[in-house]
């Protein structure tokens, strides 16, 4: 029975089961190979340009070209800042297992000093992992032909070419030109603001102080583009197309070079400050800040050591004197208030006072003293500049109120920035009664900080108590003083050539102002000033010189004696005062005008009016020193008749 129900299959059945399921393979091949094709069509036709694209993108690498940097020359066309090409050995750390051992290998190729390795932590730090760092700046040609031979051992490490900042001249006028650094997030923060952050791909410096951060859209240039098609491991195989970067602005300053090099010969070791003016015109001739600092150093980016020393250095090469340092001017300040007085009608030229050698307000007990013990006889507005006498300008200050003296010193320019084309100048001090009251508004202050005080006044009178200028401001009121009272604001950049066109324009100025002042009333403060040289108190620096100029000494206390006597020999070096000198010549139709000061020189005839002698000797006659300018010999520091 069981063989018999195996013969009763039937075979009719069994056919259609097998069509069937051969009919469901065939329909389930043909769905799938439907499927395939309409993926085929999608991706080789519908997306065929995004793909495309896409493997374009791997074939071909965006390459941004790094501008040239803009020249700086000096007014006759002495290079002082310029850019160069050269091979830089560069790590990509993204792409590298053991950045360590690769650092390690690569010593063993080319030389790699502890100061590369630091520096290169240091951006390490700073930057983003897939950044290509420098290991290694400056590469020889020997180095470049090492490092080739052995390239397949270094995954991620290549040689590139890239610019670099040169400064011929060092420490030179560094503070006027300043230097480039590696690009941070406060530069980041900057180029978005001037939108211009694709102009920026692929350059890793930037201006950072002086004329290079100062006039860095003009000196940056135009970044180029190059298409470079590259094989599965990222080299570089032929270029495609390419767009040439455009070159940065050259700038022409008014520096002459060789003067500043004679007035910083003349400071010697000397910490301080010279500015030089053109009075007809505001050009900054010379800018000093003494002592300086190699910009070199910050073109790779500065080591530690160096930047510790520089940081931390007592004498604080990097602080802008001309444009920073605020000091009190002490008796420089006297001229200006002299012409202030015959402007506003307080005194006359002609108006002369007993000065028994102190000043003694009425109803008190202190006196202010002259700096000549029992005084200087009958002393008239003239005379009272020439000798430098303290008690004529206490009792001008007496008679002036305040705030009529700052009005009247505010139009010289003191109390507020110059608008001299460097980032970073402070306004000084020019007190008055609403200066006060805002200095001292503090809740730690009662009200009677924040009243003026005729004694206040008094120490105003020969630029001490709160007055406090800059030398650039110095400088400023000077130039003005000798050009008839017409004043420009002072300028370091003179033009710009286009670097493309050779095309030169000049910087655009503001107008010069004139000073509230009548021609003859500036003619009894310049005849003042000569005689200053000729009989007052720098006439021993000025003695057998071959032009008339006009100048007056100023010499400012650091710290309150008081009541005693100033022995420069019992106070602390860095606590002796400060020795100024202002000066303009020739005397009748001035091309420059000067402020120098040499912090704890002493007084200014001695150690201030040498320098400012040297550097006039050098313009007008051409007269060249290496020697630092001397001290003058006068009756010393601790003379009772010192006239300063």
């Amino acid at each position: 029975a069981e063989f018999g129900s195996r013969d009763l299959r039937n075979p009719e059945n069994d056919l259609r089961r097998f069509r069937g399921r051969l009919a469901f393979a065939g329909v389930a091949v043909l769905v799938a190979c439907g499927v395939l094709v309409a993926r085929f069509v999608y991706l080789q036709v519908v997306q065929h340009d995004h793909f495309r694209t896409l493997a374009e993108t791997n074939r071909i690498a965006i390459v941004p070209i790094a501008p040239s940097r803009g020249m700086i020359t000096d007014r006759n066309g002495v290079v002082l800042a310029q850019s160069y090409s050269a091979y830089t050995l560069e790590i990509q750390p993204s792409r590298v297992r053991d950045l360590e051992r690769t650092i390690d290998d690569l010593a063993a190729i080319v030389d790699i000093a502890p100061r590369d390795r630091k520096r290169f932590h240091k951006l390490l730090d700073e930057s983003k992992n897939f950044e290509s760092l420098p290991i290694r700046t400056k590469l020889t040609d020997e180095e470049v032909a090492r490092f080739a031979a052995n390239r397949y051992r270094f995954p991620g490490v290549e040689i590139k070419a890239r610019l670099f900042r040169n400064y011929p001249f060092g420490a030179l006028a560094s503070h006027a030109i300043g230097y480039i650094g590696r690009i941070n997030d406060r530069d980041l923060a900057r180029i978005a603001a001037w939108e211009e952050s694709a102009d920026y791909k692929g350059t890793d410096t930037i201006g950072k102080v002086g004329i290079e951060l100062a006039y860095e859209r003009e000196l940056h240039g135009t970044t180029g583009v190059e298409e470079v098609e590259v094989d599965a491991a990222g080299r570089a195989v032929r270029t495609l197309s390419r767009v040439p970067p455009i070159a940065g602005n050259n700038l022409r300053l008014s520096i002459d070079i060789a003067l500043q090099a004679a007035a910083e010969a003349a400071f010697g070791d000397r910490r301080g400050a010279l500015v030089a003016i053109e009075p007809a015109t505001g050009d900054v001739l010379a800018f000093v800040s003494r002592p300086g600092y190699d910009p070199n150093l910050f073109v790779d980016g500065i080591d530690s050591a160096s930047w510790q020393e520089l940081n931390e250095s007592p004498d604080k090469p990097l602080l802008n004197r001309p444009l920073r340092g605020a000091y009190p001017p002490g008796s420089t300040i006297k001229p200006f208030l002299a012409l202030g007085a015959l402007s506003s009608g307080k005194r006359t030229s002609a108006q002369a006072f007993a000065d028994p050698g102190y000043f003694q307000l009425a109803g008190s007990t202190h006196r202010f003293r002259d700096d000549k013990k029992g005084g200087h006889g009958t002393v008239d507005m003239t005379k009272a500049i020439v000798v430098s006498c303290d008690t004529y300008f206490y009792l001008l200050a007496n008679d002036t109120d305040i705030d009529d003296s700052w009005r009247f010193m505010s139009t010289l320019g003191f109390g507020k920035p110059t608008g001299i084309d460097i980032e970073g100048e402070v306004p000084g001090v020019l007190p008055s009664r609403a200066w006060k009251r805002q200095r001292f508004a503090g809740a730690q202050y009662r009200e009677e900080h924040r009243k003026w005080y005729l004694g206040d006044s008094i120490s105003a009178g020969i630029g001490q108590g709160y007055t406090a200028f800059t030398p650039v401001q110095l400088a400023h009121a000077t130039a003005a003083i000798a050009n008839d009272g017409i004043a420009f604001e002072p300028h370091l950049v003179q033009s710009i050539e286009d670097s493309r066109t050779r095309e030169t324009r000049p910087v655009e100025r503001h107008p010069p102002v004139s000073i509230p002042a009548k021609p003859e009333h500036l003619a009894v403060i310049r005849n003042a000033l000569v005689q200053v040289t000729k009989e007052g108190t720098s006439a021993g620096a000025f003695k057998d010189a071959r032009y008339t100029s006009g100048g007056k000494t100023g010499t400012a206390q650091v710290f309150s004696l008081k009541g005693e006597e100033y022995k420069a020999h019992k106070v602390d070096e860095r606590l002796r005062d400060h020795a100024w000198y202002i000066a303009y010549a020739p005397a009748d139709k001035p091309t420059i005008a000067l402020a120098v000061l040499v912090e704890n020189g002493g007084f200014g005839a001695q150690a201030a009016a040498p320098i400012a002698r040297q550097v006039l000797d050098y313009t007008l006659l051409g007269l060249k020193r290496t020697e630092p300018a001397p001290s003058m010999a006068g009756p010393g520091p601790d003379a009772e008749d010192e006239s300063d």
